[in-house]
Parts: C-alpha cells; structure tokens; sequence
C-alpha cells in the first residue's frame, strides 16, 4: 500500500539556507534529494547524477545549470542533462533527464512533496496577518519517529510535570475533560483545554490559558492559547527523515503588545524542546504503536487516541509500528 506521507507537504529547508546559487542536499522519506536555487526558483530532485550515482549536492550551480562534481555532467532547470564534458560534441542522451518533485517555498521554508500533492502546504493564516508578531524556531533534529514527534506536541497532559515552573505545577496537573472533533476536511480540533501556567509564552507572567489544538495534516499541527485576551500560538510540521529520525519545525505568533521579542520566543521555546527531547528519543517502541490495544490511555490522551486513529485510516505506515 503506498503511504500517505508520499504526498503530503514536508519543510525541509529554510529559505536562507538557499541563496542564488545554492545548493542544499536532505533525506526526506528515507529519500535523499538535492534543493537548489535557479532562476525560477528552488529544484528538488534525486541527490543522483545519473552516469555514476555521485551526489548532486555536491555539486555546484553554473550558468543557471546544476553541474555534477564527479564528472561534470550538467543539467537544466529541467532536470534536462545539457552537457557531457567529456563529449562537448555529443548531445547527451534523452534518458539523461532528471524528474523533480514538487517544492514550494512558504512560510520562509522550502517544502517539498515525493509524490502528487493536493493544494498548497498546510494554510497559516497568521503568517499575513500584520498585527502578530512571528518567528521560526527549528529545526530540531530527533532521533524519533516523526508521528511520535507530532503526538508530543498534541499532548497535553505532560505540560505541567516535563515543563514544570514554565507550562504547568506539577500541585496542579489536572486535565480537565475536553471534546475531540473532527474537521470539515478530515483533521480533528480539541478546543477549551484550560491550564495554569507559570510562564505561558516567555514572557514570566503566570495565568490561566486555554488551548485549541488542531490536526491539520498527518505530520502538521497547531495550538492557539488565550490568556488575559492575549493570543499566541505555534503552527508546528515535522520532517520524516528516517523511520527513527526527524526534524521538528515550529512557527510562533504572538500579540506583540506582550513586550516579548522574537529572541525571547525562541530562547523559550528552545528551553521546552530541550526537555523534551530526551523525553521522545526515550519513547519505546520507537515507532508510533497504531493498535490503541498497545498502550495505556486516558481521558487526557482523547487527541493522542483521535490522532493514532486517523494515521491508521489513511494507511501511515512510515514511522509507525
């Protein structure tokens, strides 16, 4: 059965790390791909040359062309081979014709796609809106299964014992009840997940907020929370790059009327990653379990319980066991 993710948008690299010119190399999907940046903007293709399998990324860009470093051979923005170095009089053969894969650049990120997408990467409607202030944090590289990544992040009744003294008191872990529902297209929402926090948003001031959580796409999820009629938020995709290795991308907005800066952000939210890092690399098994039989739930564990079930209606199968 082919897998979902195949054609599901992944970030795989920051906009800046692809300058003109630039070349990039990433796996995504147990696939290694190259990125580069021509003239119409950013490629990603097999990391492949196909006379002798050298990596492209190694190579470089040259006259809007991306030259092999093994033997030279050069193609278009095509993928198209257009010279052999050693054979400048011969026109290289059809076959020499590299295919892409989808890549978009959003959000300050290049998102790339194996397979056949439908739309754009998930929507951010954040992003535009003028009156919130945003950063990027991230990439944080695992060694953890991409679902088991994402179902960290969904996850809410570890806030107040794994980020004691910033999102939770440990004298105060109560989950209260919430409702899980489904999405006009196909996710799941939990909405009204009110919580006592000492340090909600990097800011020092406690309070209590109250948290949406969205399931947008199998690998891509938000939470809003409200606290004192402020909002703030994290639009967060994880990179699959092996069954057991991932990249974790997060996008924050905030009313900037909290006087909290952008390096503040993301100094705090590196702060909360760092502890949950050894947390989710420790997770046995390794692969998300998609048999609810395999583990213990609880009411808290509604969203986590809604978003097993899902991965295994539409047939994830990479990272997942």
């Amino acid at each position: 059965m082919r897998d979902p993710l195949l054609d599901e948008w992944h970030p795989i690299a920051a906009s800046e790390e692809l300058p003109a010119g630039g070349v990039f190399g990433a796996t995504l999907l147990g696939q290694q791909i190259v990125l580069w940046r021509g003239e119409r903007g950013v490629h990603a293709w097999p990391d492949l040359c196909l006379h002798r399998g050298a990596r492209l990324s190694l190579g470089k860009v040259a006259r809007n062309c991306l030259r092999c470093p093994y033997h030279g051979w050069t193609y278009s923005e095509e993928g198209r081979c257009v010279a052999i170095p050693a054979h400048p009089g011969v026109r290289p053969p059809r076959r020499a014709h590299l295919l892409p894969f989808p890549a978009r650049e959003c959000y300050g990120v290049v998102w790339v796609s194996l397979g056949s997408p439908s739309g754009n990467p998930p929507p951010f409607p954040e992003w535009e809106e003028g009156s919130l202030a945003k950063t990027r944090c991230g990439p944080y590289r695992v060694n953890a299964s991409a679902p088991r990544l994402l179902e960290n992040f969904l996850d809410v009744a570890h806030l107040p014992i794994a980020h004691a003294g910033i999102l939770g008191d440990p004298s105060r872990p109560e989950i209260p009840a919430y409702r899980v529902e489904r999405r006009p297209d196909g996710g799941w929402v939990a909405a009204g997940i009110a919580i006592w926090q000492p340090d909600p948003d990097g800011s020092g001031r406690a309070q209590t907020v109250s948290y949406t959580y969205e399931i947008l796409r199998p690998l891509v999820a938000r939470f809003r929370k409200t606290g004192e009629g402020k909002r703030y938020g994290i639009l967060a995709a994880v990179h699959p790059i092996s069954p057991r290795e991932s990249a974790f991308w997060m996008w924050n907005f905030w009313d900037p009327q909290q006087g909290v800066r952008p390096e503040e952000v993301r100094a705090h939210q590196e702060r909360i990653f760092a502890q949950d890092r050894p947390i989710v690399e420790s997770q046995r098994p390794e692969l998300l379990p998609l048999d609810l039989q395999a583990e213990l739930h609880l009411p808290s564990d509604r969203l986590a319980i809604a978003y097993r079930r899902w991965l295994a209606e539409l047939g994830v199968g990479f990272g997942t066991g």
